[in-house]
């Protein structure tokens, strides 16, 4: 199994935010002195990146037809005709950390709901021991409810202070998958491997009613299937209607983005709940227990592991979690920034990259080069493009002002221009929104949906201070050596 200690290759944890700050520092520096430059790079910049709102944009629309075709399939009557599918299990992992019984309740139910044969699903609740007392309080409730209704409910309790751990979801599905495997193998010999799917889901995670049916086909019918993880579209609108507006566009920004990446999947990890092969989890030792973003680094490690053999296969049905919140509209917002300041400290995956790369001599040079260089240009752009296209890119136009070179005089018509073109990505961001929408609940008033399109204005702001600004500060803290730790996102329903 490939791993990565935090400070074995300081070089290429300190690379991103260099790069970073060097753009920042040399735009800044150069607006004083050469601010002609600048102004031509920034025209250039805008230029590309009305290009790559296009394309996103027909991306986001292709995977969009895709979802709402998926979706009016009879994905369970389709695998009456696959024998494959008797033979397959689920076995479903359900970390919690201080979440009351509603919470658990609703995914659990949502599972008994699906349809897909209960009987062919293992769920386990996986507790912390820090949370004993409310765990064993929830999980009894929970098996007084669900016990009988799947083939089996585990449970199981993450011992705190173990060696080697960073505590969070990682440490606690480590410890969850290699406590099932024991159980497995003593209650379910006779369940080969191979014929079991994992999927590894936030406990507020309510799954598409024909999620796991739909994945049991795509598993029966892809070429080598477990070589594969599979990606479903992830919502967070469960509490949306009652969410902030900057927490709605954040939720619906996320969703969007990975539309486009399932568009693309070559480009595709994975990403919060999932699911892929037990075979593999076993092989790879389970997910790494010392790393904050081990969703995505779950991909990477089987990706290593079979030296570049293993893909992500898109699943265009969605699974729901809950949006961010706050007792308070200041509270919702902090836990907005610390929920993208934790992925996009998906940059640790980077230094893991390059020290698997460099000793794997198997996987193509090409495909190095690929995943090197899409992590690197991805975070980077996450962190600087809002503030070159709103900040800094305005900075050379006033110290430049007053001079007649031609260049100077039509630059700022002609980023306006850019900007106002490429808010039509914004229109169909908004339009696409409104369609992903759960039932709006009784108790928000009707004018609500207004609200749902005329907040995408804020997107700018928003853009700054809940992407360009936490991914800067994941970058840079890696830079310093300053590591981040696992903060859980509070789950709670009003």
């Amino acid at each position: 199994m490939v791993t990565y200690k935090y400070g074995k290759m300081r070089f290429w944890e300190m690379f991103p935010g260099l790069l970073v700050w060097g753009t920042f520092s040399l735009a800044i520096v150069f607006s004083f002195f050469q601010p002609l430059w600048v102004i031509i790079a920034i025209i250039i910049f805008d230029l590309l990146w009305l290009f790559r709102v296009i394309y996103f944009n027909i991306f986001i629309i292709v995977a969009w037809i895709r979802y709402r075709r998926t979706s009016k399939i009879n994905w369970a009557k389709r695998l009456e005709t696959l024998s494959c599918a008797k033979e397959t299990y689920h076995l479903i992992f359900l970390p919690t950390y201080k979440e009351e019984y509603d919470i658990v309740h609703g995914t659990l139910r949502s599972l008994s709901e699906n349809t897909y044969d209960n009987k062919h699903m293992i769920v386990v609740l996986c507790g912390e021991e820090a949370d004993r007392v409310r765990f064993e309080n929830v999980s009894a409730r929970a098996f007084a409810e669900f016990g009988s209704v799947f083939k089996k409910l585990y449970t199981t309790l993450h011992p705190r202070g173990l060696p080697d751990e960073i505590p969070g979801k990682g440490s606690n599905l480590h410890f969850a998958g290699n406590e099932i495997d024991q159980h497995l193998e003593k209650d379910f010999f006779e369940i080969k491997d191979e014929h079991i799917i994992v999927s590894a889901f936030d406990i507020d995670t309510i799954a598409h009613p024909q999620y796991f049916s739909l994945l049991t086909y795509l598993y029966c019918t892809v070429e080598n299937p477990t070589r594969t993880s599979f990606q479903p579209v992830t919502l967070f609108s469960n509490n949306i209607w009652t969410a902030s507006a900057p927490v709605r566009i954040g939720a619906f920004g996320t969703t969007f983005w990975l539309f486009a990446e399932l568009a693309r999947p070559e480009r595709l990890w994975t990403f919060s709940s999932h699911s892929m092969p037990w075979k593999m989890l076993k092989e790879v030792g389970f997910w790494q227990k010392d790393i904050v973003s081990e969703d995505s680094r779950i991909f990477m490690q089987a990706f290593m592991h079979y030296h570049g053999d293993y893909r992500v296969t898109p699943v265009f049905l969605p699974v729901s979690m809950d949006a961010v919140f706050g007792e308070t509209y200041f509270e919702s917002l902090k836990a907005l920034y610390v929920q993208m300041r934790r992925w996009a400290w998906g940059i640790e995956h980077l230094p893991y990259l390059i020290d698997g790369f460099r000793n794997d001599p198997l996987i193509p040079l090409r495909t190095k080069i690929k995943y090197v260089f899409n992590h690197i240009e991805g975070m980077f752009t996450w962190a600087t493009a809002p503030l070159i296209m709103f900040v800094l890119g305005w900075l050379p136009l006033w110290l430049a002002k007053g001079e007649s070179n031609a260049i100077v005089q039509v630059a700022p018509f002609t980023l306006e221009q850019l900007m106002q073109s490429a808010m039509v990505g914004v229109l169909i961001s908004a339009v696409l929104a409104l369609t992903l929408l759960p039932h709006r609940p009784d108790s928000v008033h009707k004018r609500t949906w207004i609200l749902m399109l005329f907040q995408w204005i804020l997107l700018p702001i928003t853009f700054i201070l809940f992407g360009s600004i936490p991914a800067i500060d994941a970058q840079t803290r890696l830079m310093l050596g300053k590591y981040l730790g696992f903060k859980v996102t509070k789950k709670t329903r009003n």
